[in-house]
């Protein structure tokens, strides 16, 4: 019997790197956990290229929270970029963790009530902490990733202070021909940012999601040496919002249906690719039983 889960990414309303304090929605790409239970062996399979440490340690973690020793193959796919700024290493440890965890019950190992969602989502962020694909913790990411639509938080206390459904839009992305690492990125030009970020923030907190995205987007580019002039190709081209999303690479935009060639276009004059897609309110699910 094997379990699939699948785990929408998220793009950035407020980067919590600056201040500690986050905001993000789900968006429609998404990785695909399938865990099955096997005699003995452990066996991890992923992409070509993708790297399996924070798959074996979000399974390792989960068995052993519950002292249960069993082989199991884990495999996953994914539409959601890697090194994107798209939450794919939040995506992942969800959809690893809950695939583990239902896999686990399903054939009557540990008591269906055992973990709830945060248990979840906590040590879905424990594993990327300790696979070093993260620098907050991105409590901001895995919890707009776990269930959907938009949250604001505080990552440090692994806190949601707001959350809600995020307003159905289209979504562009741009991604330059360049791939960025989170755990790479200059954390201390980063943190010059905070008295700025905390008037994002406080636009977030007040509602004005369109207004916070882009003022995050504008003011992380600058600090990160991504080219501001994206995003503001995109508002002169009647997107609503557009910005950096997480430490970059890519761009994300909230388009209205009628500048949705515009934003396009505009945007396809940049070496890289567009992706068109949509706002995500369901969150990490199970999606099949096999």
């Amino acid at each position: 019997m094997d379990v699939t889960v699948r785990s929408p990414g998220s793009a950035t309303i407020i980067n919590a790197i600056s201040t500690g304090c986050g905001s993000a929605f789900g968006i429609g790409l998404y990785v695909t956990a399938k865990a099955c239970l096997k005699p003995s062996k452990m066996i991890f399979k992923t992409e070509e290229g993708v790297d399996t440490k924070l798959m074996e340690i979000c399974v390792r973690n989960v068995l052993e929270k519950f002292n249960v020793q069993t082989g199991i193959q884990v495999e996953t796919s994914s539409t959601l970029p890697v090194a994107s700024g798209l939450s794919s290493s939040s995506a992942t440890s969800n959809a690893v963790v809950m695939a583990t965890y239902r896999a686990l019950v399903d054939e009557g190992l540990v008591p269906d009530d055992s973990l709830n969602d945060y248990d979840i989502i906590n040590m879905a962020i424990d594993g990327s902490l300790e696979a070093g694909v993260t620098i907050t913790g991105a409590f901001d990411d895995a919890s707009a990733s776990f269930f959907g639509g938009m949250t604001i938080t505080h990552n440090p206390r692994r806190e949601i202070l707001h959350s809600r459904h995020m307003e159905e839009q289209n979504i562009l992305i741009y991604m330059p021909n360049r791939k960025s690492l989170t755990a790479q990125s200059d954390v201390a030009r980063m943190k010059l940012l905070a008295p700025w970020v905390k008037i994002a923030f406080q636009e977030a907190l007040k509602g004005n999601i369109y207004h916070a995205l882009t003022l995050n987007g504008i003011l992380y580019s600058t600090a990160l040496n991504f080219n501001a002039e994206i995003a503001l190709d995109a508002l002169d081209s009647g997107a609503l919002a557009a910005g950096l999303s997480g430490t970059g690479p890519s761009f994300v935009a909230i388009v209205p249906d009628d500048a949705m060639s515009r934003v396009h276009d505009v945007w396809s004059s940049y070496p890289g690719k567009v992706i068109s897609t949509v706002v995500d309110n369901v969150g990490t699910k199970v999606v099949g039983h096999g």
